[in-house]
């Protein structure tokens, strides 16, 4: 495991930025676990399987045909032959990956899958449990955090980015959402491993950040 990073965090932490970025830096792969929830809240909405359906969705994950291409940045997700990178990039699927990720089935199956990824390779796995759950022994740990209103005024701006028409409450109120559900489940619930370095990235700059973290590797 010495070849895995791990970085957690909530939404608006900054942390698929970082992890992205780190991964390009250090000539590692970029794992998105967050994506591959959001693609199997996709597949079972698709199937019309309902979110707490734990034998319908463990056997549907085990179905899928999932895959990164990562020729190209930031990596393409694909389910079988089609490229979902954009389509699960919206608040609904966020909200779905947050609970079909509640789910024994779905967390087995996505875990399982997320190692046999990583198996053999030097790896920055970015996600909400990498770090107390999928990697448990990786020798280098992060946990990204940031005031509220920060991480709200980030996912704001990134979603108009994308074009959205959005207003900044409505944000505020899926955030809160999402993290109570996020915080709260009994299975894989998101906090800092026991021996991860926690950095608030409020008052700093993804480069500030990176900046940090290679400090630490080093």
């Amino acid at each position: 495991m010495n070849e895995i990073i791990t970085i957690d965090g909530p939404a608006g932490s900054g942390k698929s930025t970082i992890s992205r970025a780190l991964a390009k830096k250090i000539n590692f792969l970029y794992l998105d676990t967050g994506a591959m929830y959001r693609a199997v809240g996709l597949a079972a909405k698709r199937m019309g399987i309902r979110p707490d359906h734990g034998k319908r969705l463990g056997e549907l994950v085990k179905s899928m045909d999932l895959y990164f291409k990562t020729d190209e940045d930031p990596p393409k997700l694909f389910l079988a032959k089609e490229d979902i990178s954009l389509t699960i990039r919206s608040p609904e699927m966020d909200m779905l990956a947050s609970k079909v990720s509640a789910v024994r089935e779905v967390r087995e199956g996505m875990s399982h899958l997320q190692r046999k990824m990583a198996r053999g390779l030097k790896v920055v796995a970015e996600g909400r449990d990498m770090g107390t759950v999928v990697f448990p022994d990786a020798e280098h740990k992060f946990f990204l955090t940031a005031l509220p209103e920060v991480r709200v005024e980030r996912r704001y701006r990134e979603r108009l980015r994308r074009g959205e028409s959005v207003h900044k409450e409505i944000v505020e109120s899926e955030l809160k959402k999402r993290d109570r559900n996020d915080q709260t489940r009994s299975l894989a619930p998101l906090k800092p491993a026991e021996d991860a370095k926690l950095i608030d990235s409020t008052q700093l700059t993804p480069e500030q950040v990176i900046e940090e973290i290679m400090g630490h590797l080093k």
